[in-house]
């Protein structure tokens, strides 16, 4: 392990923002994790894990710890379904390929999704009818004041949507190492129950879809509204979808007829905020070298060159003019630095 001073992570956030950090180390075990903590207890720490749901609004004046943990293995097989587990600084998108790769099923509609494994139970992610809530099992992490490790199983972690415990109750006071997933291995549950995924596989051909047919069509759709943050700095959706009670949301439908929803229970919908925002206005707009993303109104990019604040003021234009218009508050699903 080597520290590092004044360290750049432009490499290590997406949105390609070049802010810096005080000191920076990449820990590649349990044991390296544990020694950081220890010799740097008193010192301000910021963990780092794929850098694709913050935004650096400013240079970081901690000690920059990037969680680089390798490997996964199977445990536990049956006749049915199987264990696997992942580290935390696995990439999520290869584990998932990984997985279908082993004809393991349940991931397959959260390809494409930026990101490493060890941060997906933090946000709880989700796409196209799945969330990480329905295959979790259980996590491994370190608490950073004792670097003692405990197991969370689902329910200790109380997911939500976009929402855990970690986000909570126990924020900034532990790091997740490993994370144990139940996939299916011989029954596999297709779930093609977002109108875009049948369409996508209805273009294809494809009648029966398994679990890579699923996934090639998830990653196609993906690719077809949001950008590549290699090529233009983004965090994916930048934005939670607004859930609202159905009350407050005949009031706004009754003003706007045509307003996109998914009901959430018998008295909660879910509106679209990428619907919302494009109606606002703003979809392919640019302000400077920050902007609105032309195919998807919930991503928000860097175009090359902008800071993080220059980010940030543009989704609080967004978020004004979206509350102003329909009333609705937006929430950003990043997290700002």
């Amino acid at each position: 392990m080597e520290i590092q001073n004044n360290f750049s992570l432009k490499p290590y956030n997406t949105f390609g923002i070049d802010a810096k950090a005080r000191q920076f180390v990449a820990v590649q075990s349990v044991e390296e994790l544990r020694a950081v903590l220890a010799h740097h207890a008193d010192e301000k720490k910021f963990i780092l894990g794929g850098g694709s749901n913050m935004l650096l609004t400013q240079d970081v004046d901690a000690l920059v710890i990037h969680v680089d943990l390798k490997g996964k293995k199977v445990l536990f097989p049956d006749d049915d379904s199987v264990l696997v587990e992942a580290q935390a600084g696995e990439n999520w998108h290869e584990f998932v390929l990984w997985t279908i790769g082993q004809d393991f099923g349940g991931l397959e509609n959260m390809s494409l999704i930026p990101g490493n494994v060890g941060t997906t139970p933090i946000q709880n992610i989700g796409a196209y009818g799945t969330e990480i809530k329905d295959t979790f099992v259980s996590c491994q992490a370190m608490e950073i004041k004792t670097q003692q490790l405990r197991t969370f199983t689902r329910e200790e972690c109380r997911f939500g949507y976009r929402e855990s415990i970690f986000k909570q109750e126990l924020k900034d006071q532990y790091i997740i190492t490993s994370v144990v997933f139940k996939l299916t291995k011989s029954v596999h549950k297709i779930n093609t129950g977002y109108g875009d995924i049948m369409a996508e596989l209805s273009r294809l051909g494809i009648g029966k879809p398994g679990l890579k047919d699923v996934s090639n069509a998830v990653i196609a759709i993906r690719q077809s509204k949001l950008p590549d943050p290699k090529k233009l700095g983004n965090s994916g959706s930048f934005f939670k979808n607004p859930i609202i009670s159905k009350a407050d949301f005949e009031k706004v439908q009754a003003k706007f007829p045509d307003i996109k929803f998914f009901p959430v229970s018998e008295t909660e919908i879910k509106v679209p905020a990428g619907w919302l925002i494009e109606q606002a206005g703003f979809k392919g707009q640019r302000f400077g070298n920050a902007g609105v993303h032309k195919n998807q109104a919930l991503v928000l990019v860097n175009y090359g060159g902008a800071t993080g604040q220059e980010i940030l003021n543009v989704s609080k234009e967004v978020q004004r003019a979206v509350l102003e218009k329909f009333g609705i508050a937006i929430e950003a699903e990043v997290n700002v630095i």
